[in-house]
């Protein structure tokens, strides 16, 4: 039987967390037994939980934490472990050596698009037997900058599930009269960690000119994270409170996918292939997304809007268009669903995982 063992030293709750429990469940479906190590106040620990998955609390203080180290090999050996899989950077240090110590395989996934040092000293990730990335910029650069054998690493976007995501299980009129959307009204929404990189302030901007001339569209913010206070104060201060609501993390982002009629993405960096987007594509939501990280591994011609950064003209200037123009908001959410479906669903993604576990483990058939 494959074990695998993921380690996260993240506390946080985001895309990252969120895609390291989907693919444990996707995988375990498919006969891996998983685990998890992670720190006592890590988010990600309560998600394990909920799904029956293993857990063991350890510190991760450092990326040379010998207590973490130790207490990894003694979980490796008593659970006969044969493939470590590491998250960030502290716990791909201390994961990656106990795994070189233990003798079992170790794969580092890398999720964020900005550049890793290439500082010979920064040598774990040429260590590792795979490397995962979650987009294609993100492989290219560990290939360019940190010497990575273009053989040991692979691009798997995030998975999404095709069916959850997927508008015609929804009543849109339903979900729309939910978050308080009279019908005939433009609702545009973001669902993003609210983190400095995301720059909300962005889609805030945007909102405050397009209401100038269109005052009953309404904004959603879904999502909880460090800014929220700078976020509230932003819409206070550009009197937004009627038409600008936060609604915190939310649960079940399909439903407000359903009701949206755009979606926004304003990120600057880090970004693998998010999966905010991609749900939205597959709910078929009109998107605007920002070319950074691996985004542009979801566009095919003319299925969304792809923009340059901290361009908020060009985003002002698109969803008036579509205010304008009902027959080509409709023509991008038929455009959206297809093609990532076809290409990034949680199918592919747990395939693609599933088939490089068997060539590490010589256990192809």
């Amino acid at each position: 039987m494959i074990k695998v063992l993921h380690t996260e030293w993240s506390d946080g709750w985001g895309g990252q967390e969120i895609r390291i429990i989907n693919e444990m469940i996707a995988l375990r479906n498919k006969g891996v037994e998983v685990y998890l190590a992670c720190k006592e106040e890590s988010k990600i620990k309560e998600k394990a939980f909920e799904n029956n998955i293993e857990v063991f609390i350890l510190p991760f203080r450092g990326n040379i934490d010998f207590k973490t180290m130790f207490s990894l090999i003694k979980i490796i050996k008593e659970n006969k472990i044969n493939i470590v899989n590491t998250h960030s950077g502290k716990d791909t240090w201390v994961g990656g050596i106990a795994a070189k110590i233990s003798g079992i395989k170790f794969i580092r996934t890398r999720h964020l698009s900005n550049k890793i040092r290439n500082s010979r000293f920064n040598f774990i990730n040429e260590l590792a037997d795979f490397i995962f990335t979650t987009g294609e910029s993100i492989r290219g650069d560990m290939i360019k900058y940190n010497r990575i054998n273009p053989k040991k690493i692979l691009s798997i976007p995030t998975g999404i599930d095709h069916e959850k995501f997927n508008i015609l299980n929804y009543n849109i009129n339903a979900e729309r009269e939910f978050y308080g959307i009279n019908q005939g009204d433009i609702a545009i929404g973001i669902i993003a960690v609210l983190r400095e990189f995301k720059r909300h302030e962005i889609f805030l901007e945007a909102a405050k000119e397009i209401i100038k001339k269109n005052s009953s569209i309404k904004f959603f913010i879904a999502g909880d994270g460090p800014r929220r206070f700078i976020i509230e104060n932003l819409i206070k201060n550009y009197s937004l409170e009627n038409n600008v609501i936060l609604l915190g993390h939310i649960n079940n982002p399909e439903r407000l996918l359903a009701a949206l009629d755009i979606f926004v993405l304003t990120s600057d960096s880090k970004e693998g292939v998010p999966q905010s987007v991609n749900q939205a594509l597959m709910m078929n939501t009109c998107v605007i997304a920002t070319d950074v990280g691996s985004t542009k591994d979801l566009y095919d011609e003319s299925n969304f809007f792809l923009i340059k950064s901290n361009d908020t003209n060009e985003i002002i200037s698109i969803i008036n268009g579509m205010i304008k123009n009902k027959e080509l908001l409709e023509k991008y959410k038929l455009n959206s669903r297809n093609y990532v479906v076809e290409n990034f669903s949680k199918n592919c993604m747990t395939d693609s995982i599933y088939k490089v576990y068997q060539q590490l483990l010589g256990t192809m058939n």
